[in-house]
This record gives structure tokens, sequence and C-alpha cells, in this order.
């Protein structure tokens, strides 16, 4: 049992599951529903707790953890894909003995249908943008995928149910993904052959370069719904107020665009983030739960 948990920020989590982590604290779990908006105000919130846990908004560095010798257990509340895109120093924790915990898949069947949804408004002009010069259907466009992890191949399913035809690139090859008809393609001949490209990439990766927007070219549409933009900002800008281009971002994949949005009539954009819905909230909530009880049979 741990002797205080902390939730440094909105988490995000149903209230079942506060009421399960409070049966792990000898404390009264202490919840904050707004995120610090200092490292000294995170570091005041998490003076003494054992346990710390946070959604992706929050960054917990090497001076965090070094400041905070109480701490054993920092569970994310959101997605852990690798150490370098993490929201927490891991190799600072792990060098103090404190074990790091995240999640993943949850959130993804909502990103999907978000995208399909928005494509479906812009290809058929139901909103205020309409992508070529007549309502167009799903059917036959020609969609690249970057990244082929979970939210990838459900996008990859669902849009093949429409008729689409899909291809993807990722790190390394999907045979799974072959098998089921979705084509390998390298990255420029990806972008050069589909028209509209869709990315699910981790936090801090950036992909997209000025070369890469060249291959691409004009008429195309770009969807983000990563954590950040995993493309060079400049490029994008340019590529993005050429005539025939859109691009749709969700509030995690706006990242360093959501203050100058106004400026690009071309991009459609949500201050919503796609993949946080009620289902997705119980499946994080669980998941939470089941990593930090997890640690805790090994480290009561």
């Amino acid at each position: 049992m741990f002797n205080q948990i902390v939730c440094a920020d909105n988490v995000g989590l149903e209230a079942w599951a506060f009421e399960e982590l409070q049966k792990h604290s000898k404390q009264p779990i202490l919840r904050f529903d707004h995120d610090p908006q200092s490292k000294d105000e995170l570091m005041e919130r998490i003076q003494g707790a054992d346990c710390v846990l946070i959604s992706w908004r929050t960054r917990i560095d090497d001076e965090v953890i070094a400041k905070s010798p109480a701490i054993r257990y920092i569970g994310m509340c959101c997605s852990l894909y690798d150490e370098r895109s993490a929201n927490v120093d891991i190799p600072a924790a792990r060098a103090r003995g404190i074990e790091v915990r995240g999640v993943r898949d949850y959130g993804d069947e909502g990103v999907a249908e978000f995208i399909l949804s928005e494509l479906i408004r812009l290809l058929k002009g139901l909103g205020p943008h309409q992508w070529q010069s007549e309502p167009i259907e799903l059917q036959q466009r020609k969609l690249g995928i970057i990244g082929m992890g979970a939210t990838g191949k459900i996008l990859a399913h669902r849009a093949s149910a429409f008729g689409m035809q899909v291809q993807y690139f990722s790190r390394s090859r999907k045979p799974d993904c072959e098998q089921a008809g979705y084509a390998y393609a390298p990255l420029h001949d990806l972008l050069q052959t589909s028209e509209i490209i869709s990315m699910h990439l981790p936090r801090n990766t950036q992909l997209l370069g000025p070369e890469e927007f060249a291959a691409l070219g004009h008429g195309k549409i770009l969807v983000n719904t990563s954590l950040g933009a995993p493309f060079d900002a400049a490029a994008f800008r340019e590529w993005v107020q050429a005539s025939g281009n859109y691009a749709i971002f969700d509030a995690d994949g706006a990242g360093e665009f959501k203050a100058e949005l106004h400026r690009y009539p071309q991009i459609i954009y949500t201050a919503k983030v796609s993949g946080f819905t009620r289902e997705a909230r119980g499946r994080l909530s669980h998941k939470v739960l089941d990593n930090l009880t997890g640690y805790l049979s090994t480290n009561p």
C-alpha cells in the first residue's frame, strides 16, 4: 500500500476508479483538476507523495524527481510508447529506483471515428469546406497511413470498409497488415501516391520536412492526431497555403499551431481530444488501476 497517492493534474479517470485507488492509499488521495502552471507548483503538489499519477500534459523531469525523494511509483494516465516520447524522465526515475508505468491502446477507436467523420464532411462539402469542385465519396480514395500502431490499424480497417485504398509507412514492416491487404510503401512513395495522409506518431517525432512536403504536393489532405506536430513548422505553413491542400487536426494534433489557426482557413480543427470518449475513459481507468495494483503485488 502507498502512504500518499497524488493525482497531480486532471488524470481523466472515472469516479469508481478513484474509489478503487483510495483502497491503496493510507492517506486521502489528493486530486487536482487543473494542470500545474509551473515546475514549482508541481513539486509543491507532490511533496511527500510516494505515488504520483499524471496525464500527458504534465512533465516530470530529472529535477522534479530529484527533489521528490518519497516517490516510488509514477503512473502515467496516458500512452507510453517509448522512453524518448514519454513526459516522464524514465532513465532518471530508474536511476532512483522509481517505477514508471504507462498505458497503451485506450483511445484509438474514437480517433479513427473522428478522422473518417471529418473526411466525409470535407469530401462531401457538409461543412464550410469542400475538397474538390463537387462532392465525392471515400470509395477508391487513396489513404496513406504513417504509423501503423493500434490507431493506424483500426483506421485502416474502417477505411477499407468504405472502399478506400490503404497503404502505410511505419518504422518496421507489419506482416499482419500486409496480409490484410494494406501495402507497405517507402515514405516518399507514400506521400506522392496518396491523396490523404493520416499521421499517428509518438510525441517528439518529426518526420516531414521540406523535401517530404514537396513530395506530398498539392491537392492533398493531411490529418494529424499525434501528440504534437510531427513535421517541420515552416514547411507545413507553406504547404497548407497552397491551393487544394487541407489539414485536419484535433486538440492533440494541433500542437504549436493552436495559437495561429485563424491565419489558415484550410486547417480544420476541433478543440476536443478526439480519442477521449466515455469508453476511452473506462479503458484508461482499468489500465491505470491494473498497472498500479500489479506494481503493489510485488512491491507491497
